[in-house]
């Protein structure tokens, strides 16, 4: 990935500007005649710059989607243990109020990576992101590893956007048995796309053909066509 200096100092990733979110800096890709803005927040284990998240982020731009990335208060110290729920929410809550700023205009959705998509879902359910049209989880976390359960998403029936699910058909996090039934019970609100073959971090075994940039340019696909 190439990279440019900012300041002599801050690096960041070449396309994207850096930009002040309160005490914390995020990352803003605005490609021209851009048709709408998705705030980007991170999984609980990788920031802003992760490949990953970049890498969206780019395809993204590509179809005219600009992106705003940030990262949580526990990750912009350095700290490997997640910050209390509250703070989480707030973090989310101040991006999407940045972005509204930054992008003047431009219709909002928020969502991001695993954790990062819950606490905009958990955000939204309080009703703290009316300015969001729609909200994308790339991997929502419903349950942990090897223990299914339900209790993750029951604030979801409080959410009043709609919600694009980008999920791994082999996501250890998120049992599509589970899943399936709470996006259909959501209805219209709800709209699932299954990646087969690809984990919680969207990776695919090689004996699909696929590569993991072929799955980043599905889901960019997906959000662009993401009727909210």
């Amino acid at each position: 990935m190439q990279e440019q200096r900012a300041g002599g100092a801050e690096v960041v990733p070449l396309g994207a500007e850096l930009v002040a979110l309160g005490a914390r800096a995020g990352l803003l890709r605005r490609p021209d005649a851009a048709t709408r803005l998705l705030v980007l927040a991170p999984g609980a284990g990788a920031g802003m710059r992760h490949p990953f998240l970049e890498g969206v982020a780019a395809a993204l731009a590509r179809r005219r989607v600009a992106t705003l990335r940030f990262e949580f208060p526990y990750q912009a110290a350095g700290a490997r243990r997640p910050d209390p729920q509250p703070v989480l929410v707030d973090a989310v809550c101040e991006a999407v109020g940045a972005a509204q700023r930054l992008a003047a205009g431009l219709p909002l959705l928020a969502g991001g990576k695993s954790m990062g998509g819950r606490m905009a879902s958990l955000a939204a359910a309080a009703g703290r992101l009316a300015s969001a049209r729609g909200l994308v989880f790339l991997g929502f976390p419903l349950h942990p590893a090897g223990k299914p359960a339900t209790a993750r998403a029951a604030h979801l029936e409080r959410v009043a956007q709609t919600m694009l699910f980008l999920q791994g058909s082999r996501d250890a996090l998120a049992a599509l048995a589970l899943l399936r039934p709470i996006c259909e019970k959501l209805g219209e609100r709800a709209r699932l796309h299954v990646i087969e073959d690809a984990n919680h971090g969207f990776h695919v075994p090689k004996r699909t053909g696929r590569s993991d940039a072929d799955v980043i340019e599905e889901l960019a696909a997906e959000i662009v066509g993401f009727p909210a």
